[in-house]
């Protein structure tokens, strides 16, 4: 098995375009077989199998070459066993030993202790990313074929794993132009973490494929005898959209899966009669194809003379088929369709090794050097490293213009505030405001693409915490997070300095027990947040402060919420008579039921229900919180804080009520609230604790608070809901 898959990985190398060292790749094959032998993955496979069906993602789908090759064939030797860096490079030489460092794992930490080590390790391969891209490539290949091979991990490890790959790993493969790769790393991780919904889609695709094709094959017909009758080289092919795709717009949108209209597109990838004239004959194309169809005056995309930060070029057009669907055409050279499913940072960056002078000048290593950026002005807390890494990431493109008429890009949805920052630091530290296309607008202003700007500045430094509300970079948050943690530092100095006097004239010691009670009665996580809320004046020590710390009664807040959650096995350090709340297997689900649910807290910003998807989450303090699995902050945890993750599942019997919110929109009219009130109240018999509706010509939108038991029952009341005449969608919003 090994010898097989080891001579495809060189049956592949051999078909590629890159020179020819076998003999340094079948060197790193035994060196790895012989440093990993003996040794079995959870699946029970070699676990060189592991290495081999790396090299071959980065060979055969990536499409790197023999020092990739072998890195990946070598990326584990440090890390899993006695062999150093050192060595490594003493054999294969010291480009092979960087990239092999920067797959390393952190076995101390070295980022401070406020970060985890899964942020530390992302930190860590960013760093060596800047310096050789192929380190963050063979990690992604890493990645995948751990997705590929997830399902021989317990549940809390697949979660953790998933929601990385997910939030950090798909999207670095999008903003590395690796769209076939990126696609797989979300569906694998939407399997795992939701998977009747994953099998509920595909499902449904499979249902409607017959009728999807019928459509296809209507709608091309007369493109492709309009583009035969012009003598064009190509071929044309459906794509259909991925089951990850088509659940986030379900959820993003709040609609059902036959709400969502652009499970079909259409792609034209042709073959120029030469390179010059790629990008005019792509606009020709789209001339032919438009000729018989209604395009969609807003959903026209040109990426051809300005493409992507990933280097996606191409052009798109939606157009009206004969049955009234709009459908998404994609037209596209074979380069560029290449670039699209593989990416240019493999074929471009580093083909034979060699970098060119037009990848130099690159969108990538404009990317990288933001990236660097962002390392050399470390955040405080693992959680605000990687919100700002995710900003840049994911994100539209749109071209805005400078008062000289440069054309530069910005992320779609960016301010007049996050330009100034690209302009230069300074710039955007004293922006006031700007004029845009010559009129003076606030640095508020949501940039279009062909706006042409000017910041206006001031003579001192404007920034103040409100803004960042308004920036929207990751570069613009970075700085100005960096001048707020300055500010913050001097206010924790002043508050400790407060504090230690409050202590003092109440005759107490500043302990870290009494400073925990304070953190507690102001709703604080740590010492930190208090200090810098003295320091500010927005907490001012007094008497209630007092009482509460010499433990007077009546004392409310946050902390009757929250259970204190013990492992099992530790009774011992809690008081006489007072038994473990819960008891924890991390190898087992957490079973929510009557019993523990009353020693867990409900996440307040996803209000999971019975039926959802959850997954439990163990801070500090030993609180256990229950999340939806993609609830924004589990997303975050999942990320930066994956090892106290739990598996959880619901098993209440209908005993128990939750709290949902559904929006309603409909036509508006006589009776249409009685009707509402009467389905829920009478025929469901469901109690409502709030239902507020507005008009507005016409047409009404409202939102229905409800008590349930589980998510069945919601999907019940959405339902009978959508059979009243007036109402026109009904949807879960919590």
């Amino acid at each position: 098995m090994v010898n097989d898959a080891f001579q495809h990985l060189l049956d592949t190398y051999l078909k590629s375009h890159h020179r020819k060292k076998v003999d340094l790749i079948t060197k790193a094959f035994n060196f790895a077989r012989k440093a990993h032998e003996g040794v079995r993955r959870l699946s029970g496979e070699p676990y060189i199998m592991h290495p081999l069906a790396v090299a071959q993602i980065a060979s055969e789908e990536i499409g790197l070459g023999s020092t990739s090759i072998c890195s990946a064939l070598l990326h584990d030797v440090v890390e899993d066993t006695d062999y150093t860096v050192a060595d490594i490079e003493n054999i294969f030489g010291p480009k092979i030993a960087q990239i092999v460092d920067g797959l390393t794992k952190i076995s101390g930490g070295i980022f401070g202790d406020k970060t985890s080590a899964q942020v530390e390790n992302l930190k860590k391969l960013l760093l060596t990313m800047s310096d050789d891209i192929r380190v963050i490539l063979i990690k992604i290949a890493d990645r995948l074929h751990n997705m590929r091979t997830l399902g021989s991990q317990p549940p809390h490890k697949q979660y953790k794993i998933a929601g990385e790959t997910l939030n950090i790993y798909a999207p670095l493969a999008y903003r590395l132009g690796l769209n076939k790769i990126k696609e797989e790393l979300e569906d694998l991780s939407f399997s795992y973490e939701h998977p009747e919904e994953c099998e509920l889609i595909s499902q449904r695709l499979i249902e409607i494929d017959h009728n999807l094709q019928t459509i296809y094959a209507d709608f091309i017909a007369p493109m492709k005898a309009e583009l035969d009758r012009h003598g064009i080289d190509y071929t044309i092919r459906a794509r259909i959209k991925r089951p990850y795709s088509i659940w986030k717009k379900m959820q993003t949108k709040h609609v059902s899966f036959e709400d969502v209209y652009d499970i079909l597109a259409v792609r034209i990838v042709f073959r120029p009669r030469s390179l010059e004239d790629e990008v005019t004959e792509c606009l020709q194309i789209y001339g032919y194809i438009t000729k018989g169809y209604t395009p969609h005056p807003d959903r026209f995309r040109d990426w051809l003379n300005h493409p992507k930060a990933n280097g996606y070029q191409a052009l798109h057009t939606t157009l009206m088929s004969k049955v009234g669907q709009w459908i998404e055409v994609q037209i596209r050279s074979e380069r560029m369709d290449e670039i699209a499913e593989q990416g240019f940072a493999a074929h471009w960056k580093y083909k034979d090794g060699e970098k060119t002078a037009e990848a130099s000048e690159s969108e990538l290593d404009k990317w990288l050097h933001t990236i660097k950026e962002i390392l050399d002005d470390p955040q405080p807390s693992g959680m605000d490293f990687l919100d700002t890494i995710k900003l840049n990431l994911y994100s539209n493109e749109l071209f805005v213009l400078t008062p000289k008429g440069e054309v530069r890009k910005m992320p779609a949805g960016s301010t007049a505030l996050d330009f100034a920052f690209t302009v230069h630091t300074f710039v955007g530290t004293h922006a006031i405001g700007a004029k845009v296309n010559h009129k003076l607008v606030p640095i508020t202003y949501v940039l279009k693409g062909g706006d042409q700007i000017e910041i206006l500045t001031s003579k001192e430094p404007q920034v103040n915490r409100q803004w960042l509300n308004i920036a929207t970079t990751a570069k613009a948050q970075n700085k100005i997070q960096a001048l707020m943690r300055r500010e913050d530092r001097a206010r924790q100095h002043e508050g400790e300095r407060m504090l230690v006097d409050f202590f003092h004239h109440c005759d107490m010691e500043p302990s870290s027990m009494a400073i925990d009670k304070l953190c507690a009665l102001h709703q604080l996580a740590t010492r930190e947040e208090l200090l810098t809320a003295i320091g500010y004046g927005q907490i001012t020590l007094g008497q209630a402060d007092l009482n509460h710390l010499q433990g007077a009664k009546g004392t409310k807040g946050w902390s009757r919420y929250l259970k204190i959650f013990k492992r099992a096995g530790n009774a011992a350090a809690q008081p006489a008579g007072k038994a473990d709340s819960l008891a924890i297997d991390k190898k087992k689900p957490l079973v929510l039921n009557e019993e523990t649910i009353p020693d867990v807290t409900i996440c307040p910003c996803c209000k999971p229900i019975p039926g959802d998807d959850v997954l439990g989450h163990v801070d500090r303090k030993g609180h256990v919180t229950i999340h939806k699995r993609q609830c924004p902050e589990a997303d975050r945890l999942k990320t930066a804080d994956g090892n106290h993750l739990l598996a959880a599942q619901w098993d209440t019997h209908r005993q128990l009520r939750f709290p949902a919110v559904l929006s309603v929109d409909g036509i508006d009219g006589v009776g249409v609230l009685l009707s509402i009130a009467t389905v829920l109240s009478q025929k469901l018999n469901v109690n409502m604790r709030s239902l507020n509706i507005e008009a507005h010509d016409g047409i009404f939108h409202g939102e229905i608070n409800l008590e349930v038991h589980d998510a069945d029952e919601v999907r019940d009341i959405c339902r009978d809901l959508k059979r009243l005449e007036h109402i026109k969608t009904v949807s879960r919003i919590s």
